[in-house]
Formats: structure tokens, C-alpha cells, sequence
């Protein structure tokens, strides 16, 4: 599998997930999109200050690792999908996908209600379907932080029912994501640098 083919850089630093060989499409079809995404998580570290900062409609990690993706040309996108039926249109706008670059997608889920990754699914799915998206990209975050969010005294802020790899491998295997090939990485420990 191609994704074993990851630097150790991204494997210690990351639970790393992935459905229908979206590895190896990304190193195919989008050599240069896999190495800005290599790249941003290579670089990336969680700090006690990211963990401390109260969010408000973006948490500060989510942030700071859009504004990365931002820097390097990748962009917010919401598809307008217009169906016709006989002579009426539906008009059916996409949720916004987090950062979208040439037909690869990233949604970063940090702290929402887990239901977050049933709209990101279904949101991949789609436009999987569509042929707008060939790879759907989740950055989260893997159970074992909540021992830091604990020590730290924010473990109530980041509780069971909100995103974290737990919640989302269950919603993967059961085809939430349907045919879209998918790669996920989930921050573990390594992480964080206090």
C-alpha cells in the first residue's frame, strides 16, 4: 500500500488512515498537492497556548493549519450543483470544504460534535459522485490527547461526543464516505510540544 511509503516524519507524529488508495492517488495524480499536505503536517506542532486559547467560530489549530494550506494557493470552495429534472432545476450548493486545491479536498475537524464528520463525509461523497473530488483529506485529532487535555485542565472542553478519530474510522468503514477515497490524520501525542 502506498501508504507505507509515508516519511517517518508524518507516521510518528499521526494515526494515519486510509480507504480506496487515496495514497497512491495523490502521489499520481497530485504530486505536488501530496507534498504542500506532507509539508504543512511535517511542520505542524500542537502547543499548550493552541490547547489553552478559547475558540470562537475556528478554533486556534484549526486556524493555523487553514492559514498553511491558504498560504500555498489552496482555497475555501463551495460547489453550486444545479440538477435537472425534466424541465426544473435544482440548485444544491455544497457544504464548504475546509481547503480545496485541483480536485483534493482537506476538512480539519478539531473540536466540533462529532455529526461534523457525517456532513464532511457526505459532503466528499458527493462531489466524489460528481467528478469534482478525486481525494477527501480529514485532519483530526486521535483519543490519546485527551490525557494532555486533562493534565492541562481542558478535558471537559474536548469530551467523547466531539470529533476525534474514534468517532470517525467507525463512520469510514461503515461506506460513510462511499466510494471517495480517503486519507486521514489523526494528531497523536507527538504533536504537541507543550
Amino acid at each position: 500500500m502506498a501508504i507505507s511509503h509515508l516519511p517517518t516524519s508524518i507516521t510518528e507524529k499521526f494515526e494515519v488512515y486510509e480507504r480506496n488508495h487515496a495514497t497512491a492517488i495523490l502521489l499520481t495524480d497530485f504530486p505536488e498537492e501530496y507534498r504542500e499536505l506532507l509539508h504543512v503536517l511535517e511542520n505542524f506542532e500542537l502547543t499548550k497556548d493552541d490547547i489553552l486559547t478559547p475558540g470562537g467560530r475556528k478554533s486556534p489549530i484549526a486556524e493555523k493549519l487553514d492559514g498553511e494550506f491558504y498560504k500555498m494557493g489552496w482555497v475555501e470552495k463551495q460547489f453550486r450543483i444545479n440538477i435537472s429534472v425534466d424541465s426544473t432545476d435544482y440548485h444544491t450548493p455544497s457544504h464548504k470544504v475546509d481547503c480545496f486545491k485541483e480536485r483534493v479536498g482537506i476538512e480539519i475537524e478539531w473540536n466540533n460534535k462529532d455529526p461534523f464528520y457525517d456532513r464532511d463525509l457526505s459532503n466528499f461523497r458527493l462531489l466524489h459522485d460528481l467528478n469534482a473530488l478525486s481525494v477527501g483529506v480529514i485532519i483530526t485529532r486521535s483519543e490519546e490527547l485527551q490525557e494532555i487535555f486533562n493534565e492541562l485542565g481542558k478535558g471537559a472542553s474536548y469530551g467523547t461526543s466531539t470529533t476525534h478519530f474514534g468517532k470517525l474510522k467507525p463512520r469510514i468503514d461503515g461506506r460513510g464516505g462511499g466510494g471517495c477515497p480517503l486519507l486521514v490524520f489523526a494528531m497523536n501525542r507527538n504533536c504537541f510540544v507543550g
